[in-house]
């Protein structure tokens, strides 16, 4: 007799901004749940994937509005499979996709949680926040951070908000890894650290983890929203598959 399928709950992956996180997601999540499996188990997954290119031309002029509705039909995709929890594989989209997400009533885990939880369990209370342009300079992510888990968030300045942003779209978003972007980063939160007495460095772009991704790079703890996202989020549908598939 053929042994029954492992028929697990689906993680629903809003991707596609870019390619490269998206990619980094699906292997991520496949890992965590091939570590508690075991064998030749990974998770059940279904990947929403959105054309980068028009993701970049809707942020680049902050045309928020038809961004959104782009990015609303690709969410009811997700809902017309009827997947169990929904990520997006991207801090910039959280501008919006937690509502975005909640409209079609679906579950979501908002890329913020884990890292805070993260930074919270290491004593930590002061954290760098790197991300693109529209993380950085608007107040969706840090209120997050700030207002649900008592965290204090340091930005950079505006000269550095412009090189973090243009590494992320010039580079990262291709998978092109330079050392001196490497070390414009570094220099950066080296400062904030020297200045503001920042405890850590929120990784708060989806890509960030490809060139910053060895912690002797900076003297303090680094908290990879990617990663981080992707632990919890297999460790969530597992819970739920412990109880017969129960979600909330």
């Amino acid at each position: 007799m053929l042994k029954r399928p492992h028929v697990q709950p689906t993680i629903g992956i809003l991707g596609g901004a870019s390619d490269v996180a998206t990619g980094h997601y699906y292997r991520l999540i496949n890992a965590q749940a091939n570590a508690r499996l075991g064998g030749w188990d990974i998770a059940e997954t279904l990947i929403a994937g959105m054309n980068f290119g028009n993701i970049e031309h809707f942020v680049r002029l902050q045309q928020w509005q038809p961004l959104s509705d782009y990015v609303d039909a690709h969410v009811a995709k997700l809902a017309a499979a009827r997947v169990d929890l929904v990520l997006c594989a991207s801090n910039t989209l959280h501008r919006f996709v937690p509502q975005l997400v909640a409209a079609h009533g679906l579950p979501f885990l908002h890329i913020a949680d884990p890292t805070a939880e993260a930074i919270k369990a290491q004593g930590l209370s002061k954290a760098i926040l790197f991300g693109t342009a529209p993380v950085m300079r608007e107040s969706y992510m840090r209120d997050r951070y700030e207002q649900e888990f008592g965290l204090q968030i340091v930005l950079p300045n505006e000269a550095e908000i412009v090189d973090i942003d243009r590494i992320i779209f010039d580079e990262l978003v291709k998978n092109q890894i330079r050392q001196a972007s490497r070390q414009r980063y570094v220099d950066i939160a080296n400062r904030l650290q020297r200045d503001c007495g920042a405890q850590a460095l929120i990784l708060g772009c989806t890509e960030i983890a490809l060139l910053l991704d060895q912690p002797d790079y900076l003297p303090m703890p680094l908290f990879d929203t990617t990663a981080l996202h992707c632990a919890a989020a297999v460790a969530r549908v597992m819970s739920w598959d412990a109880r017969a598939g129960e979600a909330p």
